[in-house]
């Protein structure tokens, strides 16, 4: 899997927003690599730089110095509608009669073929295949003939799926999240103003103070001074559909999301996944960096059970490898594992070893590993995954593979822990889940473990009732 994307928007007293942009989207890196972006606005005009690639690549001390304004939008992005193109890198931004309007959306909509047909039909012209162009559209034409707030409720009430946006009409800064708060949006305050983020880490950068999470369905507009913000409730649900692998994997673990620390989440994952499979084993590993929490509520909760398992870093990192090193054929894929993580020999010769991870996509990477360890000459090799398997695709914006590439989608667990080698395997339960998020099941997106989605979407189940608005020129207006 990789990464959804992250947003950010900040309004100031008396200081440009570029560089605090910069430093937030740097704290959002892990979200997305594929490129990063920032939209201000100086109070008579819109400023826009978004480049291809990483935050540091994509931005210099003169883009920044040519970004005025005290107020902007940031994004990174991974893609996951519309392709790996710079058409289609973010924040979107568009001048229209009533203004500048500048986007940034993180998530995917399942009806914007739909929408983009309507308002291709009606003359608008798009630059990108993507949903965020799509969404920008049509805001300028609600704003059109609406106000701020009742443009954004009526775009809310046509589009269906998963978004967290930040917007900016002229130099007004926005936040919405979609009604099933799917993906993450938090407020921040500053000594001199306020800032929007899809996690609190880059509040944090900034030395602010959390304030709260964004609400499904609520749209905040920050004031243009910094002074404060403006909270709207314009859509309410019955249910929420929490993305519950914000907690397992995507966000940092120093973010706080839906008021639950993402460290804190894992380690209490991690003692759940003792508790239901665990295995008295040498040693106890995390698959870095994401199993390291997870591992170490698990290893805590062994000796807390009276087992004498070692917590041990058994395997390391090489940071420099990134997502495009590309191998032309099949023993150089197979040794790039190598490049990318090399066994300790000393914590696992001649011992029993446990290693965690998150998840198992394909299983190619988990093959991989547990052969690293036996190679590195361990008696066993037993894997506990902090997760649910994973059954099904993600169309709210995870880049997950088909059906088709899961091996979870049509193998039961026992064949899936013949293909990867191991003594054992186990997962985390969806109950599992549930319980250390606080939540119910119904509250949760759980479509890529169930198959069953929050969402309606051409060819899928659903987990509640649940249908996608009648696009139409006299589409109706979000719930009031």
């Amino acid at each position: 899997m990789t990464e959804k994307c992250g947003v950010v928007g900040v309004s100031l007293a008396d200081r440009d927003a570029a560089r605090p942009l910069y430093y937030s989207l740097y704290a959002l890196q892990h979200r997305g690599q594929e490129s990063a972006g920032i939209v201000t606005h100086d109070g008579f005009q819109q400023h826009s730089h978004v480049e291809m690639g990483l935050v540091g690549d994509a931005f210099d001390a003169d883009a920044l110095d040519q970004l005025n304004g005290q107020a902007g939008i940031g994004h990174v992005r991974y893609p996951t509608s519309g392709g790996v193109n710079a058409c289609c890198a973010q924040p979107f931004s568009v001048s229209f009669k009533s203004g500048s309007l500048g986007l940034a959306h993180n998530g995917n909509l399942v009806n914007a073929a739909e929408i983009r047909s309507e308002l291709e039909a009606l003359g608008h012209a798009f630059t990108s295949n993507g949903d965020t162009e799509v969404i920008a559209h049509d805001l300028a034409r609600n704003l059109l003939e609406e106000d701020l707030v009742r443009a954004v409720k009526r775009t809310m009430g046509r589009i269906h799926g998963s978004y967290a946006l930040t917007i900016m009409h002229d130099d007004a800064v926005l936040g919405v999240r979609d009604p099933e708060g799917n993906r993450p949006l938090c407020i921040g305050e500053l000594d001199d103003g306020y800032v929007l983020a899809s996690e609190s880490a880059a509040i944090d950068t900034l030395d602010g103070e959390l304030v709260r999470d964004v609400a499904p369905g609520e749209l905040i507009v920050l004031e243009p001074d910094g002074s404060g913000f403006d909270s709207y409730q314009l859509v309410e649900r019955d249910a929420t559909a929490h993305c519950f692998f914000e907690h397992v994997y995507f966000a940092r673990p120093d973010s706080i999301v839906d008021d639950e620390l993402v460290y804190d989440v894992r380690r209490e994952l991690g003692g759940e996944l003792w508790a239901e499979s665990g295995i008295d084993t040498d040693v106890v590993m995390p698959v870095p960096d994401s199993g390291r929490s997870f591992a170490s509520g698990y290893a805590e909760a062994a000796n807390d059970d009276g087992a004498d398992v070692e917590f041990a870093e058994g395997l390391m990192k090489n940071r420099y490898v990134g997502r495009t090193f590309i191998m032309p054929t099949q023993d150089e894929r197979e040794r790039a594992v190598r490049l990318k993580l090399n066994p300790i020999k000393s914590t696992v010769e001649d011992k029993t070893v446990t290693i965690i991870d998150d998840s198992i996509v394909r299983g190619t990477t988990s093959t991989q590993l547990v052969d690293l360890i036996r190679d590195a000459g361990a008696e066993e090799v037993h894997v506990r995954i902090g997760a649910p398997p994973i059954v099904a695709p993600c169309y709210m914006g995870i880049d997950m593979a088909s059906r088709d590439e899961l091996i979870a989608a049509d193998k039961s667990i026992d064949e899936i822990r013949e293909i990867i080698g191991a003594d054992s395997l186990s997962y985390l339960s969806i109950d599992a889940i549930a319980d250390v998020l606080g939540r119910a099941r119904g509250d949760l997106c759980l479509g890529c473990v169930t198959g069953e989605y929050p969402y309606d979407i051409e060819g899928e189940s659903t987990d509640r009732d649940v249908s996608r608005p009648v696009v139409g020129s006299e589409s109706a207006p979000a719930d009031d």
